[in-house]
Parts: structure tokens; C-alpha cells; sequence
């Protein structure tokens, strides 16, 4: 984990899984818990979409409420990771439970209605996403499964305050084949001024707060540390406010 002279370079990690995926292993608390020891100021509790198999029950996502906004002293966010479920860019969760919801996030998986397409077919429905003004980050767009036209992409996210997602688990552990996807993305980033998140996907406890693989792509293509939009929690606040959410209590 890439560290500074105060603590870890990227001290939000706003992509994170619960048991309540399915296929994740930790409690939120248990997350919390690693996140405190790691520096971590935040995390984003972004449990999949029910379109995925095992994923979280709409009522997951209701029922959120009743979260502690801070466990070991790390803020936490409300969100989800909606799947994509078609080319028209339609999600899995209906408006009024996005709307009860702090950061949403989307993404393109497998089985949950959308199989893929030609390159116009997927650039066509990850435009739909950014465009819908439901959606606050693009998660691992470097998808080799779901190739895209990243120019298009990256104006279109810059246009709207979208933020895409360089994903630490993709082309590791999972995507395998989306570092090249990646670079071209972030390369597009910096040309149009597109802002990024950093998010490690981490479905276990031990993996958040780890960065290194987004990190090295980031510093490969001489990304700004500024255009990323979840260096620290306040860095995250000024990007909720500017896509107009409510601010959070914490």
C-alpha cells in the first residue's frame, strides 16, 4: 500500500463488499475494523445488485438506514454496485432505492441481463449510465469482456461528473486482460480532464485500503493525484456536493 509522509496515499476506498454479496466474506464491521488500522477515512459499502445471483435483496439497500455512520472511527457510505442490465442502460434497483442512497455505483457483469456486444452496443449503454444522472462512478470500465470506445466514454463521464473506476482486483484476481483497457482509459482521463476513483473491489477484509495496481497504473500514465476524486473523505464530500447529493452526518 502506497503510503505518504501522512499516512496512506489514497485514504477512502469506496468500493468494498459485504456477506451480503454472496460471494464476499466480511461484515461490514470487520471491514471497518482493517480500514481504521490501514488509515482508510472512508469506505463505501457497495454490495451487488440483486441481478447477480446471490446478490443483496432490495431490501438490503432500503434497510441501510439502520448502518452506523462510523464504525472504528471510518465514515461509511450507502451505496450499491447496480448491474447493468441492458443496452438501454437500465439498473437493477428501482429510482426510489437509489435515491435513499449516498454514492451509486454500476457496472457491466455477467448474467445479470446484459451478455455484451460489439463495441458500439457497449459504449451505447455505458453512455445511457453516465448520462442518466443516476450513477456516481463507472465501476471497472477496463472490462475485456465489455469493450468500450474510451474516448467516447471518458468525454462523456467528464462532461457529466461521472467518475470511472480504476479498479485494483481487475486483471489480478478477476477481468483478467483489463490492464491495456485500463491505460487507455486513464490516458483519455488525462487528455479530457476526466476525474477517477480508486476503488480495490475488495471482497474480503484483508484486501481494502490496497491500491498498488491502480496506483501503478495511475503513476504510469502521469495521472494527477487531483483527478482523483476519492483521495481523503473530504475529497469525496466535494465530489457528492458538486453531483448535487445531500451532505451526510457523519
Amino acid at each position: 500500500m502506497t503510503k505518504t509522509g501522512t499516512g496512506p496515499r489514497i485514504k477512502t476506498d469506496l468500493h468494498v463488499h459485504t456477506v451480503a454479496s454472496g460471494h464476499a466474506y466480511s461484515t461490514i464491521r470487520e471491514i471497518c475494523e482493517v480500514a481504521a488500522q490501514r488509515g482508510i477515512e472512508m469506505v463505501g459499502m457497495t454490495d451487488h445488485g440483486p441481478a447477480l445471483g446471490a446478490g443483496a435483496h432490495p431490501f438490503h439497500f432500503s434497510n441501510l438506514i439502520i448502518v452506523p455512520r462510523v464504525l472504528s472511527g471510518v465514515k461509511i457510505l450507502r451505496s450499491a454496485e447496480c448491474n447493468i442490465t441492458g443496452s438501454d442502460g437500465g439498473l437493477d434497483l428501482h429510482d426510489e432505492l437509489l435515491e435513499r442512497l449516498d454514492i451509486v455505483h454500476a457496472g457491466f457483469h455477467p448474467f445479470t441481463g446484459y451478455e455484451g456486444g460489439s463495441v458500439e452496443e457497449n459504449t451505447r449503454a455505458a453512455l445511457a449510465v453516465i448520462e442518466s444522472g443516476k450513477v456516481d462512478v463507472l465501476v471497472h470500465p477496463g472490462n475485456p469482456l465489455y469493450p468500450l470506445d474510451y474516448g467516447t466514454v471518458v468525454s462523456a463521464a467528464a462532461s457529466n461528473n461521472v467518475l470511472l473506476e480504476v479498479n485494483n482486483s481487475s486483471g489480478v484476481s478477476v477481468r483478467r486482460g483489463s490492464e491495456e483497457n485500463c491505460r487507455s482509459m486513464i490516458a483519455e482521463a488525462k487528455r479530457l480532464g476526466a476525474r477517477l476513483s480508486l476503488g480495490t473491489d475488495a471482497h474480503d477484509a484483508s484486501l481494502v485500503g490496497i491500491f498498488d495496481n491502480a496506483l501503478k497504473l495511475i503513476d504510469e500514465a502521469g495521472f494527477p493525484d487531483e483527478g482523483i476524486a476519492n483521495r481523503d473523505a473530504a475529497s469525496v464530500s466535494e465530489f457528492l456536493h458538486s453531483r448535487g447529493r445531500k451532505d451526510i452526518a457523519f
